[in-house]
């Protein structure tokens, strides 16, 4: 599985629809995508999935509106239950190129499905579960239905984080719980390593212990520790020690220091701080500046009207050097328990 820093060939995101994940907020979302595809459309093309060509109609009125560019946005109508694409999306693998002789210009791509049952948590998933399977026949790539002993292998890709050269990062929280959103149950950790393995192309699995509060999907690696290149990563750290999220994170922290990249090297490993905390009634929302996503034009990072935008912002900055650093205003889009990098998938290119 190719980094995502790696140029890219397109963007997928899934149109906004569905008012329980964004209680009050749907149209005001709607305005924040438009922001998100112009970014996007200003370095690739933007995949956007529609349910139906009336919400294809009322999506160009918004992109129109937003001065995306039309011609790097291409509708694909597929119903979905959410389109929450990074978990649901089709994730992306490419063969390497071969050892000597004659170098393949554009190494062939293909789609892994892990067949997303809605974070073992809701019950409509079916739609969603199918995107894969259309991502596949639309690009006519090769599509793998991810096993293990036998029965389908359910992860989400907003819970690995891979740096491109083997190593990938995970959580104890979201893929080893035993009681809550259990994905794969009867599998223990060395099944779970050896299938991701088999199907990502990963030789080093690394497991911190467990994300924020109030994450929906108990536990995903993209609200908490981010590779930024091959041997660097950005980990969140909350300084305050009576919020709640302080002694877990504090856990990753501990954790991280006895990690190894493939090679054997330890990462170097980069501070990001935590927004105040942000609620939504009882709901404390899962506000996290690691949830950026690296397109080809820009690296787009959630922002929340709090000082530490500014820290996050510039800390990102001084790390990506080939590609500006952008805020989106996120403060409604986390009312979805996600914000950018959960929204988007990205589609590598063939060649290296």
């Amino acid at each position: 599985m190719p980094a995502e820093w790696e140029k890219h060939e397109a963007t997928w995101l899934g149109w906004p629809h569905n008012p329980g994940d964004w209680p009050g907020k749907l149209d005001t979302i709607r305005w924040v995508y438009g922001e998100i595809v112009r970014k996007l459309a200003m370095g690739e093309t933007v995949r956007l999935l529609v349910r139906n060509q009336a919400e294809e109609k009322r999506a160009r009125l918004v992109l129109r509106a937003a001065h995306a560019d039309p011609g790097r946005v291409k509708f694909v109508v597929h119903p979905t239950n959410r389109g929450w694409m990074r978990d649901s999306g089709p994730i992306f693998v490419r063969r390497k190129s071969p050892q000597g002789g004659m170098r393949q210009q554009r190494p062939e791509t293909a789609i892994v499905h892990f067949h997303f049952n809605a974070w073992a948590k809701y019950r409509d998933w079916q739609k969603d579960r199918r995107v894969p399977e259309t991502a596949a026949k639309l690009l006519r790539k090769r599509l793998f239905h991810a096993q293990c002993n036998g029965k389908d292998f359910v992860i989400e890709g907003g819970g690995i984080e891979v740096n491109g050269r083997g190593t990938l990062l995970t959580t104890e929280e979201c893929y080893l719980a035993r009681k809550i959103q259990v994905r794969n149950p009867g599998l223990g950790r060395k099944d779970i390593e050896e299938t991701l393995k088999q199907y990502l192309g990963a030789t080093n699995i690394l497991w911190l212990v467990a994300g924020p509060a109030g994450d929906d999907t108990h536990g995903h690696i993209d609200d908490i520790c981010r590779f930024v290149n091959p041997r660097t990563v950005v980990l969140i750290r909350e300084t305050n020690r009576q919020d709640i999220n302080y002694r877990p994170l504090a856990e990753n922290w501990d954790r991280i220091k006895d990690l190894r990249l493939e090679d054997g090297s330890r990462p170097e490993v980069v501070p990001l701080p935590m927004p105040a905390p942000l609620h939504f009634g009882n709901y404390r929302l899962p506000a996290s500046y690691a949830n950026f996503y690296i397109s080809n034009a820009a690296v787009l990072v959630p922002t929340f009207n709090d000082p530490n935008d500014r820290i996050a912002l510039g800390t990102l900055s001084e790390l990506f050097k080939d590609r500006p650093v952008v805020g989106i205003h996120a403060v409604d889009l986390v009312l979805g328990f996600g914000t950018l990098h959960c929204l988007t998938q990205q589609q590598p290119m063939g060649q290296t």
